[in-house]
């Protein structure tokens, strides 16, 4: 799925956080059920930060057809496996250590080998697979989605590597890797969840199309966003 110069943008508001995280706990049983319908498996990419925890909690009790999901990362902080900075630990801890994935479809961004190393190798290991079929994402105060910053180099051209090295990013730690805006709008959908009072300026200049990160995430088919209702209106 090739990205479009522009960006489709849907917005789904919703009460509060609670409702966000049941919205897209459904959201996400609902797309696996398509995916493995149409082509007999589930392809996702999941978001780090705290938004997601509840979602994951949710998930590790339902009774997936867990076998035939792929778990892939959008983003990765540079640290050892069990360090609390990592996206993969929170994961793991509240969701996928305790469903019976297979340890061969959790593909974790093997950071603590260092930023170079770590996004190169995954880069080569996802050498053949094709479009995702669901990218979770967040939104910082600033704008930035997985760990694309804004005045950073992004990977929005259609030559840009799958997986980024990032060295200079403005939250710690510094050393990070990050899927690229180009390999992350390769996806039959992207679904952005918001919330928090602190996003509303973000929330803001994205609907007014100012040149912030999450507007870099361009899948032809579109981005989706549940966000908190009182974030849409004027700060």
């Amino acid at each position: 799925m090739q990205t479009t110069a522009e960006q489709i943008v849907r917005w789904h508001p919703v009460a509060d956080a609670d409702a966000l995280q049941v919205a897209a706990y459904r959201w996400i049983l609902d797309a696996a059920a398509r995916a493995i319908t149409a082509r007999g498996k589930f392809t996702i990419v999941l978001a780090g930060g705290n938004t997601p925890r509840g979602v994951y909690a949710m998930l590790r009790d339902t009774g997936a057809e867990w076998s035939r999901w792929d778990i892939w990362f959008g983003d990765e902080r540079c640290a050892l496996p069990d360090d609390p900075q990592r996206n993969s630990l929170m994961a793991r801890t509240v969701w996928l250590d305790h469903a019976a994935i297979p340890p061969d479809r959790v593909h974790v961004i093997p950071t603590e080998l260092g930023a170079d190393a770590a996004a190169g190798a995954y880069a080569d290991a996802l050498r053949d697979v094709g479009d995702f079929d669901l990218v979770l994402l967040g939104l910082g105060d600033d704008g930035h989605t997985a760990s694309l910053f804004p005045n950073r180099d992004m990977g929005v051209g259609t030559d840009a590597p799958d997986a980024l090295a990032v060295f200079d990013a403005p939250k710690p730690p510094p050393q990070r890797v990050s899927l690229s805006a180009s390999r992350l709008g390769r996806t039959r959908e992207a679904l952005f969840l918001v919330e928090g009072e602190s996003k509303h300026d973000a929330v803001a200049r994205w609907r007014g199309r100012a040149n912030i990160p999450a507007r870099a995430i361009r899948p032809r088919s579109g981005v989706d966003v549940l966000v908190e209702a009182t974030l849409l209106a004027p700060p």
